[in-house]
């Protein structure tokens, strides 16, 4: 058995090493503009403009890179379009452009120092033991079981540790609220620790709704610790500091509140133009400022003494000593199976019996460093490296796991999947699923259809990697998928998701989205992201875009690799009522193995009659978006409009430019004089006169006009591995024309 100050100092040298390469590699890079010297002290203080919010907390340790120069500094203040930094050095009056470099291993720094403090003490050490090795007999007496609750309020009574295993959908906020409510009532303290502020947010609310459905709560009782507060406590705002704070201490918050209305009128006037007067009233404020929230930073910790339920981030806890220098009856740490192993330690070291709450069978921790300790112990959750979840392998359940085994939020055609396939039928249906999902089934696209695989085998070969990032991307599969997100909203779905596993082609879609659906995304919850990004969130309509084509001659690991299992659960378990995904069948069956859960998830999806082919996409498509047209490929009415339109310039690609048809010639010459034609493929053709070849060849073809229209799969011709029927996208975008542009640009 390890002893455990030796999984602490295993710990201390993960965290070490992760906090080096954070330094080294991991710098956040934001761009500012018109930087300008406001007054020079013990430090020199700048104010910046930004081209988007900074999103660094107040404080943080940050480097400016100015050129050559790296200068370390901290924030003083990040706001709105513009930030106020303190420098160790002097860059001068005025900086025309600079990067603020970010590394977010402060907070690393803070757990490695709580895990410091660890080594002290007997008690916290002794906590941790059991958390790593709960080998102990179960104590909670199982005749006394009324319900699953009751189950859990029972084992978090009787149990130093409790392990929750709660897949997506089986009640786990419900679950925990009420256990957490019951050792409120009977007097005793709860603290709600978490990886995002979110889940705290729809935690804590849950707990108060509860809670005062039984009884009356006094404010100050239940308290949300924090300033990033979500809309989840838009309808409980008692829980929070700055209730408490207006409500025993109306000076400060007015004080505040007023400062801060003067700081961003400085800002913006600075902004605008630069004064001294303004900045010497700017640094005036600050001060102020600084004065006024150390007093309401000392009402705050006399809030967390009379609370009874606090719940707060990981991050937040192991910082703040009015937190971890506390003891409390019970911790509960929801999200644990995204938590490092050192963050649940953490957790159990703060009280007396801890539940651990998460789902093993979703993604793991993320840890950059490649380094032998960061690897063990930062890329496995603590419910592996306590043998809970090797117990499940091995066909049984842990005496300390308790397994929530109803889901409530999918559709059965949509869980058919992962309760066999992922959760090895552990998990069922609730009766009421069926009827409270229908609605949504019967919405279009797809009506009547829960889970569908729409093939996109035969569009082409779209499989292309992005030339920063490398990462991958198909835009067949992009404008599919925004064609499935316009479907979705017209036929009435207001709660719509768009995931996939390459950051490249989520940005490229969120940008996509910002430009063609700007008014519906303030009607509507859609949201374009990676799948690492989505997990904990939900929506009634998924799309899951798996991008990944010819004329790669390999899966993705993020399909296919240690994590893919995972990472498929997570995608398909965010959906209520309608999972669409999108793939390439001839693609997975040539190049993915049988075992693999995205093959496995294919075959199912083929078996029980979900596939929609590319023969329907004239039937499902019922609503062609003004900036989004869907034609047949071999119609050239309309791209001749759009040359003999073009003003600038027509970038034309041609992956087997040898069997371009000869009309095409013709439609080209059509183009003012002034017009220029870059054509990419490996050598110059006869059938078109060109000012320019570049010698690159994309795997598919486009026409480009004036980086603005953009007509994917034309000419069709010239395609590899396109079948009937040759269909075409005309795409009317910016954000695509620049992306493609920038593109060919790099492989000149």
């Amino acid at each position: 058995m390890t002893a455990t100050l030796t999984y602490i100092r295993d710990w201390q040298k993960a965290i070490l090493a992760e906090i080096i390469h954070l330094k080294k590699y991991g710098s956040t890079r934001y761009l500012m503009l018109n930087g300008r010297l406001l007054s020079k002290s013990d430090s020199y203080t700048y104010f910046f403009d930004t081209p988007s919010t900074i999103k660094v907390p107040t404080g943080s340790s940050i480097k400016i890179e100015w050129g050559s120069r790296k200068v370390e500094g901290r924030i003083l203040s990040s706001e709105g379009n513009n930030v106020i930094l303190a420098l160790d050095e002097n860059l001068g009056m005025d900086l025309s452009e600079t990067y603020l470099l970010h590394d977010p291993w402060e907070l690393l720094d803070q757990l490695y120092q709580r895990l410091e403090d660890m080594k002290e003490s007997k008690r916290k050490r002794s906590r941790i033991k059991k958390l790593m090795n709960p080998s102990m007999p179960a104590k909670h007496p199982e005749d006394k079981i009324k319900t699953s609750t009751h189950e859990l309020i029972l084992r978090s009574k009787y149990n130093p540790v409790t392990y929750v295993w709660g897949p997506p959908g089986t009640g786990k906020t419900y679950t925990l609220a009420r256990v957490a409510a019951n050792k409120y009532f009977k007097g005793q303290s709860v603290l709600i620790l978490a990886q995002s502020n979110q889940a705290i947010d729809v935690l804590m609310a849950e707990i108060s709704a509860f809670a005062a459905n039984k009884k009356k709560v006094p404010d100050g009782e239940l308290l949300r610790y924090g300033s990033q507060i979500g809309p989840a406590l838009s309808d409980h705002p008692s829980l929070t500091a700055n209730y408490l704070l207006q409500k025993h201490h109306s000076n400060l918050a007015e004080k505040k509140d007023s400062l801060f209305e003067e700081r961003r009128l400085l800002k913006y006037d600075l902004s605008r133009s630069f004064s001294k007067r303004d900045s010497d009233l700017l640094i005036d404020v600050e001060k102020k400022l600084s004065g006024i929230l150390e007093k309401i930073r000392q009402k705050e910790i006399e809030f967390i003494k009379s609370a009874s339920i606090i719940g707060s981030t990981l991050a937040k806890a192991a910082g703040d000593p009015a937190i971890y220098e506390k003891n409390f009856d019970l911790v509960i740490l929801d999200e644990a199976s995204m938590a490092y192993v050192p963050q649940a330690a953490f957790a159990a070291s703060l009280g007396k019996r801890v539940i651990i709450c998460g789902d093993f069978k979703q993604l793991p921790p993320i840890a950059a460093a490649r380094q032998k300790m960061a690897e063990k112990w930062l890329r496995e959750d603590i419910f592996h490296h306590s043998g809970v979840s090797e117990a499940v392998k091995d066909g049984y359940l842990h005496p300390h796991l308790f397994l929530l085994k109803e889901q409530r939020r999918m559709h059965p055609e949509i869980s058919a999947f992962s309760n066999k396939h992922i959760y090895h039928s552990l998990v069922g249906d609730h009766p009421d699923v069926l009827a409270a999902r229908s609605d949504i089934a019967a919405c279009a696209p797809f009506p009547g259809k829960a889970s569908v695989l729409l093939n996109a085998a035969g569009s082409g070969e779209y499989g292309i990697k992005d030339g920063n990032t490398n990462s991958r991307i198909n835009l067949w599969n992009l404008l599919l998928s925004f064609q499935l997100i316009h479907e979705s909203y017209i036929g009435g779905s207001r709660s719509i998701g768009y995931v996939t596993p390459y950051r490249a082609q989520a940005v490229l879609m969120e940008q996509l989205l910002g430009e063609l659906y700007e008014k519906e995304l303030t009607e509507a919850d859609i949201i374009a992201a990676t799948v690492h990004r989505f997990q904990g969130s939900e929506r009634e309509v998924m799309i899951f875009d798996t991008a990944d084509s010819f004329p790669h001659e390999r899966a993705g690991m993020l399909l296919i690799g240690k994590e893919s299992e995972r990472l498929l659960n997570v995608a398909i378990t965010r959906t209520k009522g309608k999972f669409i995904h999108i793939c390439d069948l001839d693609f997975i069956q040539k190049h993915v193995y049988r075992n693999k859960t995205w093959r496995r998830l294919a075959d199912h999806q083929l078996q029980n009659g979900q596939a929609v082919h590319p023969d329907k996409i004239g039937k499902w498509i019922k609503n062609q978006h003004a900036r989004l047209q869907w034609m047949h490929a071999r119609k050239m009415e309309r791209v001749k409009e759009d040359i003999q339109s073009a003003q600038r310039k027509i970038v034309i690609s041609l992956p087997e430019a040898e069997k371009l048809g000869e009309g095409w010639g013709k439609v080209f010459s059509l183009r003012h004089k002034s017009t220029k034609l870059i054509l990419l493929a490996q050598n110059p053709i006869r059938a078109i006169q060109t000012d320019e070849v570049i010698p690159h060849r994309f795997p598919f073809p486009f026409i480009l006009i004036d980086e603005q229209i953009l007509w994917l799969g034309m000419p069709a011709e010239t395609h590899k591995k396109a079948k009937p029927p040759y269909v075409a996208a005309r795409l009317d975008s910016a954000v695509a024309g620049t992306y493609l542009t920038s593109q060919f640009n790099q492989r000149k």
